[in-house]
């Protein structure tokens, strides 16, 4: 494949990296190619991959289990040492492992490692990385850091300014793949810091995380349950893929009382057709029996509503939330209000705080609720919150507004 300048410096430095983009440039295809090269080239070594999710490892890991078929399949053991969704076993010895960083990367400790290679490092723990860099000291073992950036704090931004690594910065504008209509577009969606971060790469002050890691730590404490609570009040929210390549999620709540709520189910599927998504849904009231389905209703996700209407089962269930809008109505017979997206926030982190709902402790959706940030728009004097990984956030938003006292004894449209 053709390589950008700066992807082929890359593949010539030796030793510790740390790489820092906007959205799209090709920092996991190189690091792919990278380290697939150096799995071939060193013997007897152990390469480990890691992120926050095991979702976000298996992405890159995926890259390098291509990159080595493509180089040279032959020497990828088969049979009992065939390629994992957490191990690639070489036939000289090299051995690359995938694993889920998490909260503490406590699953990680034990390993003596020669190359730690870690996805969106930048949203990684600092717990994580005391647990980790310990298993580099015997090999004095290289680091290879990729990420879009966050704030000014915090390990992976002190890498950026270490001089024993080899640092580069990549903008999606220099890029030569990027279409300057779209991102011309998404500098006016966007703020100023948000487009800084997500597409010129720079770490930015302006950013602020909007459900603390303290909050989160003490929220996320349930296991799944094994059955269905009769007499409980279900409520279920999906953030809808706007393509192929993104995730559409199902959150499910059970209220049990006024001070009492549970997240019982997170689902996050890909590539899936609209039409089974639909079906999931119905599937999922089937078992639960939801007083409302709030639906993602922007883009695609008017044509899940469309087909959940046709469903006798659901029809009167379904709560379109458009977040083209950033809004929708909720009716009674006397008066209407337009619920917009810091609303949606602001009763989730609420009932949060106060100890209403507790969460499932699942990795993916503790990096989701850790990406979401808040902004105050100079322009309007709103506050714009938004996430790089968004998606389950924004389900569990919609789940988690069943349980607003506004929405008690309404209809909605």
């Amino acid at each position: 494949m053709k390589l950008d300048s700066w992807q082929k410096e890359v593949l010539k430095t030796k030793g510790n990296m740390c790489l820092r983009s906007g959205r799209q440039v090709g920092k996991s295809t190189i690091i792919g190619i990278k380290a697939a090269k150096y799995a071939l080239d060193n013997k007897d070594k152990l390469i480990m991959v890691i992120s926050k999710t095991e979702r976000q490892a298996g992405l890159l890991f995926n890259k390098i289990l291509f990159n080595l078929s493509k180089i040279a399949h032959n020497e990828i053991c088969t049979g009992k040492e065939r390629p994992t969704k957490s191990l690639i076993n070489l036939k000289n010895g090299s051995k690359i492992y995938c694993l889920p960083a998490g909260d503490t990367g406590f699953g990680i400790m034990g390993f003596t490692i020669d190359l730690l290679i870690a996805d969106e490092a930048a949203f990684i723990p600092e717990e994580v990385w005391n647990s980790v860099i310990p298993a580099l000291a015997v090999t004095k073992g290289s680091i290879w850091l990729l990420s879009t950036p966050f704030v000014k704090e915090g390990y992976y931004y002190q890498c950026f300014q270490d001089s024993t690594f080899t640092s580069f910065h990549t903008s999606t504008e220099d890029c030569p793949r990027a279409d300057d209509e779209w991102l011309a577009h998404k500098k006016q969606q966007l703020t100023k810091a948000q487009y800084a971060q997500m597409y010129l790469g720079e770490f930015v002050d302006e950013l602020r995380q909007f459900f603390p890691d303290k909050l989160i730590r003490e929220v996320c404490c349930l296991k799944r349950r094994p059955a269905i609570v009769r007499g409980g009040v279900y409520y279920l929210g999906c953030d809808v893929a706007r393509m192929d390549r993104d995730e559409f999620t199902y959150e499910v709540i059970l209220k049990l009382s006024d001070s009492n709520s549970q997240h019982v189910e997170s689902i996050v599927t890909k590539g899936v057709a609209l039409t089974e998504s639909a079906r999931r849904i119905m599937e999922l009231n089937k078992l639960y029996d939801f007083k409302y389905e709030f639906i993602d209703s922007g883009g695609m996700g008017i044509a899940v509503c469309d087909m959940l209407r046709e469903s006798s089962a659901d029809k009167y269930k379904v709560v379109e939330v458009n977040n083209a809008s950033r809004s929708y109505e909720m009716m009674s017979k006397d008066h209407k209000t337009h619920i917009i997206k810091e609303d949606l926030y602001n009763n989730l982190k609420s009932l949060l705080q106060q100890g209403r709902l507790k969460l499932l402790d699942d990795d993916e959706l503790k990096a989701s609720l850790k990406s979401i940030q808040a902004e105050h728009d100079p322009q309007t004097g709103r506050m714009k919150i938004w996430g790089s990984y968004s998606h389950i956030a924004e389900g569990l938003i919609r789940a988690a507004w069943g349980l607003h006292e506004r929405s008690q004894g309404m209809w909605f449209r």
